[in-house]
């Protein structure tokens, strides 16, 4: 059965978005605009998984819903072409989830490497739903039968376990989806989108570990709101080492700090790792800092200033929401029409 040709991604509201988040997930996403239907999803189900001092609470919560909408239209996403809406608008995500449970194996769930990395020691008292996120993640994108997810290294796992529950229920299920005319398979097998340069972005302070809004340290990322005082301040005193930028990329490997600049470098400008040491290898770093704060603050100075305005305004913002909401339910509501014929239910 042929597809339609769908991208589907979100982000998850918890607050501090960083040049990680948008150099991994968000500019990929107004990337991949012009190629596809897209539906990108603020995932607030998502963030709610973990203890609440984690996402903040209510009100916290609201903020950041709004925040990385006003993150996803400053980047140049196009609310009227495409979808964008919050996730706990449309009940069908909710829904296909549990019936995924019924057809995801606890076997599965028990190999997710990002549970184990987010539960910690104290698994016990650990959420179901952040057991169970991977099969909520597995709704989200199935609900919109879509065929592509843009996807960092750390989300692939979760991405096959999405394309592993998709095959089950179309096997499960074979002779009531042909019994209802839909052909052989229901849902598609979505592909991975994988990043390109700095898909992942790491620490400004140590280049063993991710960028993440956890860290203790302010300067260990980038936010998106940040000015350029602030942006050249923390370029500046990125931790690099005493020798000078290599020529080669393999010159990079030892030199995961260095790797993490230069990449950083080549995601804003659209290039190459090749070509920026083409352009800056054997050069001090002192010469090529200042560069680096020059682009990174005309690209993110713009997309900072924007969101700040969009965030002053959140009438505006709920407005993108609803309509967006509207817009995906009617997808929804399709494929969950059809998902209880499939099984059985009595509608």
């Amino acid at each position: 059965m042929a597809f339609q040709q769908r991208v589907f991604s979100g982000v998850q509201p918890t607050g501090n978005l960083h040049l990680g988040n948008y150099l991994g997930a968000i500019k990929r996403f107004a990337e991949l605009q012009d190629s596809y239907d897209c539906i990108y999803c603020v995932v607030d189900m998502h963030a709610i998984t973990q203890d609440m001092r984690v996402w903040g609470g209510p009100d916290e919560l609201r903020r950041n819903i709004r925040e990385v909408t006003a993150a996803y239209l400053a980047a140049g996403i196009d609310a009227e072409r495409h979808i964008v809406f919050n996730q706990s608008q449309v009940a069908g995500h909710a829904e296909l989830a549990w019936v995924f449970n019924c057809v995801a194996r606890l076997g599965w769930l028990n190999r997710m490497t990002q549970f184990k990395e987010k539960a910690g020691k104290d698994r016990e008292n650990a959420s179901v739903g952040l057991y169970a996120y991977p099969t909520l993640m597995a709704a989200d994108i199935l609900l919109y039968r879509a065929t592509h997810v843009p996807v960092g290294e750390d989300q692939k796992q979760h991405l096959e376990l999405t394309r592993d529950i998709a095959q089950k229920f179309n096997n499960d299920f074979g002779p009531s989806i042909a019994a209802q005319g839909l052909g052989e398979s229901y849902f598609p097998l979505p592909e991975p989108l994988i990043g390109g340069p700095a898909a992942r972005v790491m620490s400004l302070r140590d280049g063993s570990k991710k960028m993440s809004k956890s860290d203790p340290s302010d300067l260990s990322r980038i936010n998106l709101t940040d000015d350029a005082d602030a942006i050249a301040s923390k370029v500046r005193r990125a931790k690099t080492d005493s020798e000078p930028l290599p020529s080669e990329v393999e010159g990079l490997r030892p030199r995961p700090e260095a790797e993490n600049l230069v990449g950083i470098y080549a995601a804003l400008s659209g290039t190459t790792p090749a070509e920026v040491l083409q352009q800056f290898g054997a050069g001090q770093f002192s010469t090529f800092k200042g560069a680096l704060v020059d682009l990174a603050v005309a690209k993110l100075g713009p997309i900072g200033a924007e969101m700040k305005r969009l965030v002053a305004d959140p009438g505006h913002i709920d407005a993108v929401l609803q309509k967006g909401g509207e817009r995906a339910r009617v997808l929804a509501d399709e494929t969950m029409r059809q998902v209880k014929d499939i099984v059985g239910f009595v509608r």
